[in-house]
């Protein structure tokens, strides 16, 4: 008698793919190669040259507008080091990042578990939480900005529930802009994790869970045991996809407060922008950029090579 061996789950969906490609080779209907040049062409022209030739600039004394510049090595460099207005924005940048990545997340989970219950209006509450996602952050930062003046409505509100003495310049005051900013962008971000995490909540296998409840297992020990260990692939997307964004993080801040009141909340990306248009200071500005590209793709690198490690592991 011949045993034959099961077919894994890996198995079984690549075999169809690699028999239609052998098919479409034996049939002459490979795509040619040439099919992906004009991508690639305007992909260099629009990205990778530009790119080059900023680096390049970073180490000159280029003006912006004319062709003649000299060789000034790192000095671009160590002029963003010394400048306490760039170690504020770094400073800033990393603060921004920190906060709004794990209160964004926090925020998105929390929303996906509420959602994914049997509740009759989940589909409606779920377009409700996501509806800021579709808000350029431009509108979003201008709709707080009006919220969180003096004189805006979540000072007012306060003030009529008879909590005047909570009140607070929310975007004046240095010490809560940048936590002020965090939560904008908290609030236009959590519905995007949100749809991520339930997409990873609806494969939890709904026989694990009835299971650990029969054997006594409460709401919360379910989640920490069960779904979240199951869902750890939206946990390293959204982590991923948080950090990076952050980092790049220009337009709340800007229509916000602009890096204001003085540095307080600027950030590397608003300050690159002030330093190339307002103060025309194109190299250093290039120097800033390069340095900001540079801890993206780092902390980026670093954060997909430790979820890829730990899952792995696991």
């Amino acid at each position: 008698m011949t045993v034959t061996a099961p077919q894994t789950a890996g198995t079984s969906t690549r075999a169809p793919a690699q028999a239609a490609r052998r098919r479409r080779r034996a049939m002459g209907l490979r795509p040619p190669v040439w099919f992906v040049l004009p991508a690639v062409l305007l992909y260099v022209a629009v990205v990778f040259l530009p790119n080059i030739q900023g680096l390049l600039y970073s180490f000159t004394d280029w003006d912006g507008f004319g062709t003649t510049w000299n060789w000034v090595g790192v000095a671009n460099f160590g002029s963003v080091f010394a400048d306490p207005n760039s170690m504020r924005a770094i400073g800033n940048t990393f603060l921004l990042t920190l906060v709004v990545t794990l209160g964004q997340n926090i925020v998105g989970l929390l929303l996906a578990l509420g959602l994914n219950a049997r509740i009759k209006s989940k589909y409606i509450l779920r377009l409700v939480f996501f509806l800021p996602v579709v808000l350029t952050p431009i509108v979003a930062g201008y709709l707080w900005k009006y919220l969180l003046t003096p004189g805006g409505s979540l000072n007012s509100a306060l003030e009529g529930m008879g909590l005047g003495f909570l009140r607070q310049d929310w975007l004046g005051d240095p010490d809560l802009v940048i936590y002020a900013i965090c939560v904008a962008i908290i609030w236009q971000g959590a519905g995007y994790s949100m749809v991520i995490y339930l997409a990873g909540l609806q494969a939890v296998p709904a026989e694990a869970l009835e299971a650990a409840a029969i054997d006594g297992a409460g709401a919360i020990r379910r989640t920490i045991s069960i779904v979240i260990p199951l869902i750890n692939g939206s946990i390293v997307v959204n982590m991923l996809l948080s950090v990076i964004g952050n980092l790049k993080q220009f337009d709340t801040v800007f229509s916000m407060t602009e890096g204001g009141p003085g540095s307080a909340s600027e950030t590397m990306a608003t300050i690159v922008y002030k330093t190339a248009f307002t103060y025309l200071r194109y190299p250093n500005a290039l120097a800033q950029g390069v340095i900001l590209t540079v801890l993206v793709g780092v902390i980026a690198f670093v954060q997909f090579r430790l979820t890829q490690r730990k899952g792995a592991l696991a």
